[in-house]
């Protein structure tokens, strides 16, 4: 049986094999979400008005967004079929908010097509 050693640093506790698989980690694995200011960038640029987080066009473009990081991703770790699962749901996530926004308002369902460079179907 293997123990884990703990070492205090400041106020928490970090696991040695934890410390380890951090310590592989490149910067490119780390970053997989979105940051909170690439993600404010793309509220101000598709906002209806200051502040507007729920509109379509600002949820469309924030899952474009997270689908191109994860399609980045998954072109260099090919087997993670997690990642590429959740791709999937996001995918089907923004195909479903864009009906929505065509049937809705055509004009800003073209406008976000335009501008994010999707395919119309």
């Amino acid at each position: 049986m293997i123990k884990s050693i703990f070492f205090k640093t400041g106020a928490a506790f970090f696991d040695f094999y934890d410390i380890i698989a951090f310590s592989n980690l490149t910067n490119q694995e780390v970053i997989m979400a979105l940051d909170s200011a690439k993600k404010a960038e793309i509220v101000a640029k598709f906002a209806r008005k200051e502040k507007d987080t729920g509109s379509p066009e600002v949820q469309i473009a924030l899952l474009t967004a997270r689908v191109e990081e994860l399609t980045e991703h998954l072109k260099i770790y090919k087997k993670d079929h997690s990642s590429r699962l959740g791709l999937l749901k996001i995918v089907g996530r923004r195909k479903r908010l864009m009906k929505y926004l065509k049937a809705k308002d055509y004009a800003a369902y073209t406008k976000v097509i335009a501008e994010l460079n999707l395919r119309d179907k």
